[in-house]
């Protein structure tokens, strides 16, 4: 019997799971995917957003804000990646100006500070390549940005080295109501567990029906990148947003935290949860919006493309609560933007509600909130490259060029709790594959690290979900022939 089920195993599923780490209970995640991060959080613009733009009394306003201030204590904790570069809302017209405002009284309002509307003069110090054409910017120097999936994992892992279970590759199909709370069948698992977390996303209205009266729908939204080579990673270095619409934040222009640059999304409202496509529309669109803040941008640098989704509701904002017909049975639903920046506050939040519903848990008094830190070899001193190398010479091997990735960092976040066990999620962990040539060459190389450190057959590695086969056998036999 567990206590708490976590159905859902993004970037909020699993702050949920390391936060009941901090409990004696006993806990377990569960996702339909070959990894953790593997829906929405996977494909996102990766900001972590000041919170000036959601309305106030929102828990999208709430949960932005205390979110963002979680941030750098929460990431230096568990060795992620973070910067605080700030943001720009540009004004190119002078009705724009009326939006500015009305976004910083709304930002004061939600508790946003240091908020400050500045001219065209300090917006083109700041960013000399911005369009000459933008007169104003709303300047939120709270922003910033973040791995995103990398968050995920880091607190997935976190969470498993105190003790909560991860179980992937296993789609819920049923939960059923039983006098001790609940029984979920997930995969080829049947899980009797107290308590319910819902965290399941583009599919959080399907589990939420299974149990209890339909009461929300997720309208899937689609949004297209493109993703740049470092050589122009620092043509701005902060967060452009254009001035908003009813659509949404609009395009937006960033650097990344690996050094890449980054524009997106589009907004397209989608019928299919599984609609990952990138169209030759979107990507257009994507040129012709970011050349009006950034017109001399070198779009040639494109080294992929990549769509994610986003779960949206008619309301609006997110659904955090427990089920009024199921007691136990906690929704966590509709976390669209800006809930990357929300997660850590969503975390607590839905935790207080399980901890009220239950009468609370016992503290769990060994709780290391410290993640192992990851092993960068590119960045350090050659003293200490020297020293790891002679410790361990998979170190001195080089296998991703493009990011000076060694066999010794991948074998290290392979056999990591939540460690990975595809080529993507290696791509997530370690960066191999996450440069100019996207793994072109390094490839093969990881596979074989693989197949070796998962002690499996090469043929069994897949890209990313299941059955994204790479090797299907042999193509010549091993022998040859000779007359």
């Amino acid at each position: 019997m567990y206590d708490v089920t976590i159905i859902g195993a993004g970037v909020v599923g699993c702050a949920i799971a390391r936060e009941l780490a901090k409990f004696n209970i006993k806990t377990i995640i569960v996702d339909k995917e070959n990894d953790v991060a593997n829906g929405t959080t996977k494909a996102n613009s990766a900001i972590v957003h000041a919170g000036y733009d959601a309305l106030p009394g929102t828990l999208k306003a709430s949960t932005n804000v205390l979110g963002n201030a979680l941030y750098e204590d929460l990431c230096k904790e568990l060795d992620v990646p973070f910067k605080r570069i700030g943001s720009f809302v540009v004004a190119t017209e002078e009705s724009d100006i009326e939006v500015l405002k009305e976004l910083k009284e709304q930002g004061e309002i939600n508790g946003v500070p240091n908020l400050e509307i500045i001219s065209k003069e300090e917006v083109r110090k700041m960013e000399p390549n911005l369009s000459e054409d933008i007169i104003a910017a709303l300047y939120a120097p709270t922003a910033g940005i973040v791995g995103p999936w990398e968050l995920a994992i880091a607190l997935a892992e976190n969470a498993a080295e105190n003790g909560v279970e991860i179980l992937l590759n296993s789609p819920v199909t049923s939960i059923n109501k039983v006098d001790s709370g609940y029984v979920v069948v997930a995969g080829e698992k049947e899980i009797s567990t107290r308590y319910i977390m819902n965290c399941a996303g583009l599919f959080a209205d399907k589990i939420n029906d299974m149990v209890n009266e339909p009461f929300f729908e997720i309208l899937p939204n689609r949004g297209e990148y493109n993703l740049f080579d470092k050589s122009v990673g620092d043509f701005v270095n902060t967060v452009v947003f254009q001035t908003p619409s009813k659509d949404g934040k609009g395009v937006v222009v960033l650097p990344t935290v690996h050094g890449n640059f980054l524009i997106g999304p589009t907004a397209e409202k989608v019928e299919d949860p599984n609609d990952l496509k990138t169209t030759m529309n979107g990507l257009n669109f994507l040129r012709e919006k970011a050349h009006k803040v950034i017109p001399g941008f070198p779009f040639n640098a494109v080294i992929t493309s990549f769509t994610g989704l986003r779960a949206k509701v008619k309301h609006g904002d997110f659904i955090i609560e427990e089920s009024k017909n199921s007691k136990g049975f906690i929704n966590v639903a509709a976390i669209d933007s800006p809930g990357l920046t929300a997660a850590p506050a969503i975390a607590k939040m839905a935790v207080e509600i399980l901890c009220k519903s239950s009468g609370g848990f016992e503290t769990n008094e060994s709780f290391n909130p410290n993640r192992k830190p990851s092993i960068h070899f590119i960045d350090l001193s050659d003293n200490e490259k020297a020293e790891l190398i002679k410790k361990d010479p998979r170190f001195g091997r080089i296998i991703c060029r493009c990011e000076n990735i060694t066999e010794g960092e991948i074998v290290d976040i392979v056999n990591r709790k939540a460690g990975a066990t595809n080529l993507d999620a290696v791509k997530r962990r370690a960066r191999a594959g996450g440069g100019r040539c996207q793994g072109g060459f390094c490839g093969p190389r990881v596979m074989e690290i693989l197949a070796k450190e998962l002690q499996t057959d090469i043929t069994s590695i897949v890209k990313d979900s299941k059955g994204s086969y790479i090797l299907t056998g042999s193509t010549k036999s091993s022998s040859v022939e000779v007359n």
